[in-house]
């Protein structure tokens, strides 16, 4: 009888070391999961990045096609960082630098003087730790430029009382703009010029008629702009051409003497 409690004792203290192991297991594996944790970041540092934009891009000068371009930088770069202007080739395939300029804060102007054109531009400034280089979103513009009204050939030319249209030569008229148009009393004189990509036609005419004649611009049978001028005077003839693919300079005689003779200087404003 005595000898059973004490076996029931054995049992139960051997038993209770093994409940024990047990019931701290799950404790002990949170507890080595928490240093874990310590060591790896609660997120991971995004590298720096520059941004470039441009924010305006204009024909500012159309006389001598000046081209605007006002980009931002963000961070601002150390001071009187070179950026670049570049435009896209399409007959190279490739961008080239068209110009470039420093910074001032976080602002880049650049104003190359360029021929008309419609082309795609971006800005490019180079890696300053910790940045790399950046490159602004791409855009495409319109830059219209004046140019002489024949520096592409005449079209065709014709009239009546023996006509002529004669272009100054580039030795004379590097500019491409300038002719003298004659024809017989009663007679007029045409020629059609290519006006794709051009929006506005500034002519200026000198009438050395000894009478009056009529100056027009037509597109096809359609007038787009006339004036009637007197003997020995001069006066202005522009007009807005969107549209006009081919337009055509004639002088008619109205009243005169012997025929009319006048002279033109014609510019176009276009991206060509």
């Amino acid at each position: 009888m005595g000898v059973r409690p004490s076996i029931g004792l054995l049992v139960a203290l051997l038993f209770l070391p093994l409940t024990g192991c047990a019931g701290t297991a799950v404790p002990a594996e949170s507890a080595l999961s928490v240093p874990d944790a310590k060591v790896v970041p609660a997120a991971v540092a995004a590298t720096p990045v520059r941004t470039v934009k441009i924010t305006s891009i204009r024909t500012t000068n159309a006389t001598k096609g000046v081209l605007t371009v006002v980009g931002q930088i963000t961070p601002a770069p150390a001071a009187r960082s070179r950026v670049s202007l570049q435009r896209w080739s399409s007959t190279g395939r490739k961008w080239e630098e068209i110009g470039h300029g420093v910074t001032s804060g976080t602002s880049i102007t650049i104003p190359p003087t360029l021929p008309g054109s419609v082309k795609t531009y971006r800005l490019v400034i180079g890696p300053q730790a910790p940045y790399a280089a950046a490159v602004s979103p791409m855009i495409s513009f319109s830059h219209y430029v004046y140019r002489g009204i024949f520096k592409k050939p005449l079209l065709a030319a014709g009239g009546k009382g023996h006509p002529q249209f004669n272009v100054i030569p580039p030795s004379e008229g590097p500019r491409r703009s300038e002719a003298e148009l004659l024809a017989d009393k009663a007679g007029n004189v045409w020629g059609d010029v290519n006006t794709t990509g051009c929006r506005w036609v500034r002519t200026w005419l000198g009438n050395i008629t000894d009478g009056t004649i009529r100056a027009s611009l037509l597109n096809g049978a359609k007038v787009v702009g006339s004036v009637d001028m007197k003997q020995e005077t001069e006066t202005w003839l522009n007009r807005d051409i969107r549209g006009v693919t081919r337009l055509r300079l004639q002088i008619a005689d109205v009243k005169s003497g012997y025929g009319p003779i006048v002279a033109i200087d014609a510019l176009l404003l276009c991206t060509n």
